[in-house]
């Protein structure tokens, strides 16, 4: 039997959808929020309300299980939405572990949840290998979530060791993909149990879209009741966002290539300038994690870098504001290239450097980009 196609064959032909009513090759927009019963009140179709399942729904919660390998998935009305229905299945006594640096407004809803329910909350350092191990609590500890790379010092963690130190603690574990998506690095391969997405950023890629997406590796009863989280609280995905973003799925692989390439050069350009106190990217050899990131990610190391500047707050920021090809904004993964003062953004609980900038590279022109840089950083000594 021939082998399956290429992950970048499935995301171009989104599963070979069709439209059975024209044959069209791009699916409709169903917007409708109810569906018609027969004579005795059964159900016309599969869809009863949109609330809980829709049209528009099935082919791109198939095209994200498949690219992940995974066996379901659910698209969410935002990626803390997503989050919220994970954290909702645990209950008072709890334990869960995370990083101590993540993106932050994960780690704020964890936060929340600790303070309000009577659960553990351990935050460890993940530029140190061990440290995850040494927060665990076997017996105790319920979630174990990680990111890799981390946002924004893009740490990296490895995760089959991860997983497999959550599973002998007893724990499940979810690892945020969200700047490492499937054409990268497919964290279920890797011993996970549930991959989360902020489907905003590199799935959808066009900045248009606000949307999460969970896949899992097996449905159990965690997975059946972040389902009915979802239904119950209202988090799904609506018609035309779900539309917006299978389209914008369809070109991920070659927008994360292209990003990736151009990263790599912007990181390499800037290595060693005399502007700056370090360039944090897994993809130079120089980066301690990066030995274990050409073990995870497969196809590129991903558009995201951050630079920490050789200056102070003010200096960091007047670096940022002459930017003219980068724009400043938060979010990442978009065809346009971002520059972010992330300490400003992430607020009272930040440990990010107050001099580190978060470049999000999109599909510009890299000499375009390089040229930016070496003029917004020109006055720095």
């Amino acid at each position: 039997m021939p082998p399956g196609p290429h992950l970048e064959t499935t995301l171009a032909q989104a599963n070979h959808y069709l439209d059975p009513a024209t044959g069209a090759i791009v699916p409709p927009v169903q917007p409708s929020t109810t569906y018609a019963r027969d004579e005795r009140y059964e159900l016309i179709g599969p869809y009863s309300y949109a609330r809980s399942h829709a049209p528009g729904h099935d082919a791109l919660e198939r095209l994200a299980a498949e690219l992940d390998g995974g066996t379901d998935a659910q698209a969410f009305s935002s990626g803390l939405a997503a989050v919220a229905a994970v954290l909702e299945t645990l209950d008072p006594g709890d334990h869960v572990v995370a990083p101590r640096i993540m993106y932050h407004g994960a780690q704020d809803w964890m936060r929340r949840v600790a303070a309000k329910r009577g659960i553990g909350l351990s935050l460890f350092d993940s530029a140190r290998p061990e440290a995850l191990r040494e927060v665990l609590r076997p017996g105790e500890t319920s979630l174990v979530w990680i990111e890799t790379p981390i946002n924004p010092t893009w740490d990296i963690i490895d995760i089959e060791s991860a997983a497999a130190a959550a599973h002998e603690a007893g724990a499940f574990i979810v690892v945020d993909s969200t700047v490492a998506p499937p054409v990268t690095t497919r964290a279920l391969d890797h011993g996970a149990d549930l991959v989360f997405h902020s489907a905003t950023k590199y799935l959808n890629g066009h900045s248009d879209v606000v949307a999460g997406l969970l896949v899992t590796r097996d449905v159990e009863e965690r997975w059946e009741e972040i389902k009915l989280v979802r239904t119950l609280m209202g988090g799904v995905l609506g018609a035309f966002e779900a539309w917006l973003l299978l389209r914008g799925m369809r070109t991920l692989a070659i927008r994360f290539e292209r990003a990736s390439a151009s990263a790599l050069r912007v990181a390499r350009h800037l290595e060693g300038h005399p502007g700056l106190e370090s360039v944090l990217y897994p993809g130079l050899s120089s980066h301690p994690g990066h030995h274990v990131a050409k073990k995870q990610m497969r196809n590129g190391f991903g558009g995201m870098l951050s630079i920490c500047v050789n200056g102070d707050f003010a200096a960091t920021q007047a670096v940022a504001n002459r930017a003219r090809v980068f724009v400043r904004a938060t979010s990442l993964g978009g065809v346009e290239s971002l520059i972010e003062h992330r300490t400003v953004v992430e607020g009272a609980h930040s440990h990010v450097p107050e001099n580190l900038l978060r470049l999000s590279i999109g599909i510009e022109h890299v000499e375009d980009l390089i040229a930016d840089l070496d003029q917004a950083l020109g006055d720095v000594p």
